[in-house]
């Protein structure tokens, strides 16, 4: 049996290394690659479920054509969906505009290829396209302010910690490998602190859990930080030396006592003066944050006032302590790095022939409220909008008023079935690519493993055809490689060729730490912000986003009162599914739960509930109904229902959502979300 490194390529913290074993050109299992320090204990449920979606039965694997008279799909051929694709781009270029297309590209699938897309529609002449993200800019645009830098230490030195804080985070679900880490440090005599609406996993296995009401962690976080000053706590020399704010920034929390640090986010008094004991007297604390809570409308200004208790604690740029949010030393190949990239180019900046018009947080409202031209074709690839963006209601209403829709993917999602056209996409073991991470560093080189069904093309395939016949062949050629592995080997290792220090043949055989990795992030003290310091107080916060130049807290919630809809909607990851995706796999549907809600014993007294009631959920934007679960650790005044279900298999939470952009960042604050609930008659 042959056995084959590989990397897998989703939008996932870990991007754990994979070897892949090969027989009868037939991939037989999946397992961890050893040559990864992060990810070598092994894969999770998801990974080894990479067989099942290889060779799933409802894998689209040839082109669908939409009959409008009976909304049904018909395979066709490729000659008739490049036929169908030609003449509807040739009659939006010559009655309409280029940018009547909209080419949304989501984050299903990392690459260095996925560029591809973007070079064919501007030799195409022109497109419109989204800004922002949905999944993590708030905490990125946090940190960049703060630090300078988005960085942390590699994966394996959180076992040096002393104390670990895992705020908003699951990891035993949603970040298996890094457990490894943590268990190695409790077992030399480290403590964890785990802080979440929800007892999780993770959460059992704590020494101190708190749970704070969702949207409040930077008043527990401005508590803290308070009361490490009043005890006298700070690392003053680190302070002196790397710090800037700090006087105004201690100025700021003259009313932050513990006790209204209590009333804000319903943690006990107790509870948080524990926490200062152990983060105060801690030697090397590390602070491993989710993205969730950067998902509310104060996401960003919530995510610097936790940052900011590692500062005045001096815990950064040491072995064993630091802010573990996100580590883009691998992302060596961008011009400009996340989250700037992700931002909207300033007027007269930026390509002309490219209109950056559509806030990804609001994708229905502003494709709705688009003209000169409004968006007349849509083109979707690596991603699922009906689904995974807020406000779903908005998203279908803009989705089905455009004339015509493109979506590739590998599986009738929501979104496929409101397309025109479905292509066929490849697997992650079909085309060779270039990846990188955001937890460790590694560069990995992800190589074609088996040829794709033979109905399923590549994307460079696709957009090289339509270039061909569209007559842009030679503008689109001069940006990407031919739809061949020799070529896009060769154009890979050009990319290569400025990192010396990366060698083809050894990232075949595994992967290599980015060029000038600091396992040790910050260590040098080198802090790239406009004064060169750690900064406490930012002016670039409050010129480019309007928020406080210091940390501070807002109520997320100021305008949604408890008496029109008393719960909040909590929707975490599962381990089943990176959101959207891999939640249709027989494998999956073994492991992971049918769709329910999740709600407080306390709230289901309240409301007459029991256990297994079908319950109506709703507000404003929709309803769903489900079975409800209760759980006696849930936090009262809150319902959890995880995020990716598709509506197809029981509905998406994004039915109760806001189109609602984050304080900074402009990512998508899915987290403002209140919803009521009354029982089903007859369940």
């Amino acid at each position: 049996m042959k056995k084959i490194a590989s990397v897998c390529p989703r939008n996932c913290y870990s991007t754990c290394t994979l070897n892949v074993f090969l027989e009868n050109d037939r991939i037989q299992r999946v397992e961890a690659h050893p040559g990864n320090q992060a990810t070598s204990a092994g894969t999770c449920l998801k990974g080894i479920s990479y067989v099942d979606r290889q060779y799933a039965s409802d894998r689209i694997v040839q082109p669908l054509k939409k009959d409008p008279q009976t909304n049904e799909f018909r395979p066709v051929s490729w000659e008739t969906a490049f036929e169908t694709l030609v003449e509807r781009l040739q009659n939006l270029r010559a009655k309409l505009d280029q940018k009547a297309l909209f080419y949304y590209s989501a984050s299903g699938t990392k690459g260095l290829l996925n560029g591809v897309g973007s070079h064919f529609w501007k030799a195409f002449g022109g497109y419109t396209t989204s800004y922002g993200d949905l999944c993590w800019p708030a905490g990125l645009e946090a940190t960049r302010l703060t630090l300078g830098a988005n960085k942390h230490n590699v994966p394996w030195d959180l076992a040096n910690s002393d104390t670990i804080v895992l705020w908003g985070k699951n990891a035993a679900e949603t970040n298996v490998q890094q457990m490894k880490f943590i268990d190695r440090s409790r077992a030399a005599g480290g403590k964890l602190v785990v802080i979440d609406p929800r007892r999780t996993v993770s959460a059992q296995r704590a020494d101190l859990f708190l749970q704070p009401r969702p949207g409040t962690d930077a008043a527990l976080a401005l508590g803290v930080c308070s009361e490490i000053i009043r005890r006298n706590l700070i690392n003053t020399s680190f302070i002196d030396q790397f710090v800037k704010g700090y006087d105004a920034f201690k100025e700021s929390l003259d009313a932050w006592t513990l006790t209204r640090s209590s009333q804000e986010t319903g943690c006990s008094e107790a509870a948080i003066s524990a926490l200062v004991d152990l983060l105060g007297k801690g030697e090397r604390v590390s602070i491993s944050p989710g993205f969730g809570m950067q998902r509310f409308s104060n996401g960003g200004q919530t995510i610097r006032c936790i940052l900011s208790i590692l500062v005045i604690l001096g815990q950064l740029g040491r072995p064993g302590a630091g802010w573990l949010y996100a580590n883009l030393q691998s992302d060596i190949f961008s011009s400009v790095p996340d989250p700037l990239c992700l931002y909207p180019p300033k007027k007269g900046e930026g390509d002309p022939s490219v209109r950056v018009a559509i806030s990804t947080a609001r994708f229905g409202r502003d494709l709705l409220a688009l003209s000169d031209p409004p968006i007349s074709m849509l083109w979707v690839e690596r991603g699922n909008p009906v689904t995974q963006n807020p406000e779903t209601p908005r998203v279908l209403e803009a989705i089905r008023k455009m004339d015509f829709r493109v979506v590739i993917d590998q599986f009738m999602t929501d979104t496929a079935r409101e397309a025109d056209l479905i292509l066929p996409a490849k697997t992650l073991f079909e085309q060779t690519d270039l990846i990188g991470a955001y937890w460790h560093s590694y560069i990995h080189w992800k190589p074609k493993i088996v040829d794709p069904p033979s109905g399923v093309k590549t994307e460079l395939e696709i957009y090289h055809e339509l270039a061909r016949r569209l007559g842009i062949e030679s503008e689109f050629s001069k940006h990407v490689p031919e739809p061949n592995e020799a070529s896009i080997e060769s154009y890979l290792t050009d990319k290569l060729a400025a990192f010396p220090e990366l060698d083809v043949e050894q990232l075949k055989a595994g992967p290599q730490l980015a060029p000038g990795t600091q396992e040790i992030a910050f260590s040098d003290c080198v802090f790239p912000t406009p004064s060169g310091k750690i900064e406490l107080q930012s002016e670039e916060a409050h010129e480019r986003w309007g928020v406080s130049s210091l940390p501070d807290y807002t109520e997320p919630f100021p305008e949604q009162t408890e008496s029109s809809h008393p719960l909040i909607l909590l929707t975490p990851n599962s381990h089943t599914r990176i959101h959207s995706q891999f939640e249709n796999l027989s494998l999956m549907k073994k492991f992971g739960e049918a769709p329910c809600a999740t709600l407080s014993v306390q709230d289901a007294l309240r409301l007459k509930l029991v256990d297994g009631d079908v319950v109506r959920l709703f507000n404003s934007g929709g309803s769903l109904e489900l079975p409800i679960k209760l759980d006696f650790s849930m936090k009262p005044g809150c319902v959890s229902i995880p995020n990716g279900l598709w509506i197809q298999l029981g509905g998406t939470v994004n039915l109760f959502s806001k189109g609602l952009e984050t304080d900074m960042g402009h990512g998508a604050a899915f987290h403002n979300t209140r919803v009521s609930i009354e029982k089903v008659n007859g369940s």
